[in-house]
Parts: structure tokens; sequence; C-alpha cells
């Protein structure tokens, strides 16, 4: 049997359809994964990024923070902290915002570095507050770089979300993981691809908010 005929059979049956193990709440327990999980990420790392990029400190440190995020396994970390607190949320969490902070953090400083000087100078000479010329002269330029980092840590949640199967949480990681476990890889198969499909309409989600939030001038540069 091959890859299409494992998806097809998957897709075709009515029981994947409905329960509580049925691809809607499945997807659903995902997609809550997932934003709590980046919601967390973008509130940490968007505001530093965005002090740092904008007064020009802490580039280093940003980079040694990033990399050493990078450098986690988010597997090996699921179960570290499983072993340490227990069931729960929160094990399940922290690996996810730790591999979504590094992306948003560095692409939101380099964003607001990059910007040209010359109409942020000309906003200071005019007596703009700092805040000011961070949210109104800064930030719609940086904001297509921004929005990068921010589809970059979205597609690496989703993809990596899949670890709260293996604590016994739910998401479309569980199809994955039942189905190894029962030899059945039609599930497996068909759990890889909702993941890769949510993947990809991330992808388009991210292509439509850059085409609605950042100006016409901005995009064609």
């Amino acid at each position: 049997m091959n890859v299409l005929h494992f998806i097809g059979h998957f897709f075709s049956q009515g029981a994947q359809w409905h329960g509580y193990d049925g691809i809607p709440q499945r997807l659903w327990e995902h997609v809550q994964y997932s934003l709590l999980a980046m919601a967390i990420a973008a509130g940490i790392a968007l505001p530093v990024g965005l002090v740092t990029g904008h007064t020009g400190r802490g580039g280093n440190a940003l980079a040694l923070l990033a990399t050493a995020g990078r450098a986690l396994p988010s597997f090996g970390l699921l179960v570290l902290l499983f072993v340490i607190m227990g069931l729960g949320l929160l094990p399940v969490m922290i690996p996810l915002v730790v591999l979504a902070i590094p992306p948003i953090l560095v692409t939101t400083y380099e964003a607001v570095r990059t910007v040209d000087p010359a109409p942020v100078d000309a906003a200071r000479g005019m007596g703009m507050h700092p805040v000011r010329i961070l949210g109104q002269v800064e930030l719609p330029v940086a904001l297509p770089l921004i929005l990068s980092g921010l589809r970059s840590a979205a597609i690496q949640i989703v993809s990596t979300a899949t670890i709260a199967a293996y604590v016994s949480f739910g998401g479309l990681g569980r199809y994955i993981v039942d189905g190894l476990y029962q030899h059945n890889y039609e599930k497996v198969v068909g759990g890889a691809t909702l993941v890769a499909a949510l993947a990809l309409l991330t992808l388009g989600l991210f292509w439509l908010i850059g085409r609605v939030a950042v100006s016409p001038g901005v995009r064609r540069r």
C-alpha cells in the first residue's frame, strides 16, 4: 500500500470525523496548543526585540539567547519537564515557547535595527517621543521582517506541537503516537498529513496578514 492509499483510506472513514478521537476534535486541540504557545512566545519576544532594536543595545545577548534556545531539544526538554512537574499543560507549553522565542526575538531586533535612519533622525528632530518613533516610524517599515519571524515561529510550533501526545495530551500528534503503537501506519500517515496541511494553512494566513497589514509602499520595497 502506498502513501496516497493510506491518506485516502484514512480520510474516507466516517469514524474519523466524529467523537473524541475525530479529526475536528484533534485539530481543534492542536490549534489551541499552538495558539497558546504562540501568544506566550510573542508576548515575551516582541517587546524585548522592539525595545532592544530601537535602543541598539543587547544585540550580543539576544544572539546568545537565540542560539541557546535553538540548541535545546524540544522532545528531550518535554520529557525532563514531565519527570519534574508531572502531567500537565505547562511541561508541554515550555518547550514550544522556548522553540518559538528565538526567531521572533532575533528577527524583530534585526527588523528595527535595519530601518533607514533618515526618517528616524527626522522624527527625532521634530521632537517626537521615542515611543512614537518606534510605533509610527520604525514599526511600519520593520513589519514585513517581524511577520517573517512570527511566521517561522508559528510553523515550528504547529509542527512540534505533536509532542503533546507523548505525555497523554491530544492534538494531531495523537494519531502519530497511537498509530505507531498500534502499528496502524494509515493513522500515522493521516496525522502527518494533517500537520503538514495545518502548517501550509498557517503560511497562507501569514501571507494574508502581510497583504493586509503591510503598507503597499513597504511591500514594493
